[in-house]
C-alpha cells in the first residue's frame, strides 16, 4: 500500500505531545520577548508617535481655514464652491500647500491626572503589536507549518503577507483621508466670533486616541474581506457564483457594518463602505481564479488516471 507524498510528509513530521509543548513554549517566549522589546521602544517614543496621530487634526484645521477663507470672499458662487472643493482635495492629498490655521486649533486636553500617561501606555501596546507583527507572524507560521501539507504551506504564505498589507492599506486610508474629513466636519460645527457665545472643539486626549484606534481597527479589519472570502472559497464553503448572485445583499450588509463601526456621520460611513464594496468584487475574482485552478487540477488528475 503506497502513500501520497503529502501523507508521508505529515507522518514524518509527527512528534510526541511533549515535543509540541516544548516547541510552543519556545515560540511563545520569542513572541513575548519581541513584544516586550517593541513596547519599550514605542513607549520611549510615545510622545512623538502621538504627535504623528495629531497630524490629521492639524490637516483638518487647515482644511477648515481654506473653507473659511472662501466664505469670507463673498456671496455664494457655485464655481467658487467647486474650486474650493477641488483645492481641499488637492490639499488633502498633498498636491498643494495648506494655509496656516490661526490659533491653537490642535489643542487637546486631559481631565484626569494620569489620563495622558495611560493613553501613552495603550499607544505603546498597540505600537508594540504592529512593530513586532513580523516576528509574531513568523513564529505562528513556524509552529503550524510542520503540520500542514506542502500545498497548504504554499497557500498559507500569500495570506500571511496579504493580511497585514490590507490592514496597512485600510489604516492609511483612515490616516490620510477619513480622519481629516471627520475632524474637519467636527471643527466646522464650532461657533466662533458670535459675540459672547463661543463653542469650540477641545477633544480629550483619551477620546481622540480612541477615535483614531477605533477607525484604524474598523477599516483594517474590514479590509480583510478578500482574505476571508478567498479562504472560504479555497475551503469550498462559498463559490464565485453565490457571491455574485448575492452582491445586492452584500452591499446592504457593508453599509450596515460601516454604520456600526464608524462615527455617526455619513462621510466616514460612505468612505468605508465604498472600498469594501470594491474589495468584495475583487474577492469574487479571487474565488473565481481558485475555482478555475481547481478545475484545471482535477482535469489533469483525470487525464493521469486514464
Amino acid at each position: 500500500m503506497s502513500f501520497e507524498p503529502d501523507e508521508s510528509e505529515i507522518e514524518a513530521s509527527r512528534a510526541p505531545l511533549l515535543d509540541h509543548l516544548i516547541e510552543l513554549r519556545k515560540r511563545l517566549v520569542i513572541c513575548l520577548l519581541a513584544l516586550g522589546l517593541a513596547f519599550g521602544v514605542c513607549f520611549a517614543f510615545a510622545t512623538q508617535i502621538f504627535n504623528l496621530l495629531l497630524h490629521p487634526f492639524s490637516i483638518a484645521a487647515q482644511l477648515l481655514a481654506i473653507r473659511e477663507a472662501e466664505a469670507h470672499a463673498g456671496a455664494f458662487d457655485f464655481m467658487a464652491v467647486m474650486v474650493g472643493s477641488k483645492n481641499m482635495f488637492l490639499a488633502l492629498t498633498g498636491a498643494i500647500d495648506l494655509p496656516a490655521a490661526p490659533g491653537k486649533v490642535t489643542s487637546l486636553v486631559f481631565t484626569a491626572p494620569l489620563e495622558f500617561f495611560f493613553t501613552k501606555v495603550k499607544l505603546a501596546g498597540l505600537g508594540a503589536v504592529a512593530l513586532a507583527f513580523p516576528v509574531l507572524a513568523w513564529q505562528i507560521y513556524a509552529f503550524v507549518a510542520p503540520g500542514l501539507y506542502k500545498r497548504e504551506r504554499h497557500a498559507f504564505l500569500p495570506f500571511l503577507l496579504a493580511a497585514p498589507l490590507l490592514f496597512i492599506l485600510g489604516a492609511a486610508l483612515v490616516y490620510y483621508m477619513i480622519l481629516p474629513f471627520v475632524l474637519w466636519f467636527s471643527l466646522s460645527q464650532q461657533i466662533v466670533g458670535a459675540g459672547s457665545i463661543s463653542v469650540q472643539l477641545l477633544p480629550k486626549v483619551s477620546e481622540y486616541f480612541d477615535l483614531v484606534t477605533n477607525l484604524v481597527m474598523a477599516f483594517g479589519l474590514c479590509f480583510q474581506l478578500p482574505v476571508v472570502l478567498t479562504l472560504l472559497g479555497m475551503a469550498g464553503m462559498v463559490s464565485s457564483k453565490t457571491l455574485m448572485s448575492g452582491w445586492r445583499y452584500a452591499v446592504v450588509g457593508v453599509f450596515v457594518v460601516a454604520a456600526v463601526v464608524t462615527p455617526p456621520d455619513p462621510i466616514s460611513q460612505t468612505l468605508l463602505a465604498l472600498p469594501i464594496i470594491l474589495l468584495y468584487f475583487v474577492s469574487i475574482g479571487c474565488v473565481k481564479l481558485i475555482e478555475q485552478r481547481r478545475a484545471k487540477d482535477e482535469a489533469g488528475q483525470d487525464v493521469v488516471a486514464i
